[in-house]
């Protein structure tokens, strides 16, 4: 049977606006993300700036692939958004393990020996 493209309808209904919603624009390039694996963090009194960081295993270098600049405050609530998000993932998902502290502040794995083929 042949799928029919129906046109989108558009509800007439009223919505209740909130005076204090913002509306969020996420284009297709900042929606597919980046990943990094290593943050880097520097602050002087008016602000705080991440670099968000690609390491990858046996290259010398590495990538900044985002850098975000904050406001110590914007910064502290970011730090209580992420509490409470591990929070909840951690009651849906268990408890994240974490890496000893004495070893390298990379990721496990990565800037060690190269390897040979």
């Amino acid at each position: 049977m042949a799928q029919q493209n129906l046109p989108e309808v558009e509800s007439t209904t009223p919505q209740p606006q909130d005076p204090n919603a913002i509306s969020i624009e996420l284009s297709e390039d900042i929606a597919e993300g980046e990943y990094a694996n290593l943050a880097m963090i520097a602050h002087s009194n008016s602000e705080f700036v991440i670099d968000f960081i690609r390491l990858m295993p046996g290259l010398p270098k590495a990538k900044v692939k985002s850098r975000i600049i904050l406001t110590p405050e914007h910064a502290k609530r970011l730090v209580a958004a992420l509490n409470e998000n591990i929070e909840r993932f951690e009651q849906a998902n268990g408890a994240i393990k974490e890496q000893p502290n004495d070893g390298p502040l990379y990721p496990m794995g990565f800037g060690g020996k190269i390897g040979e083929a």
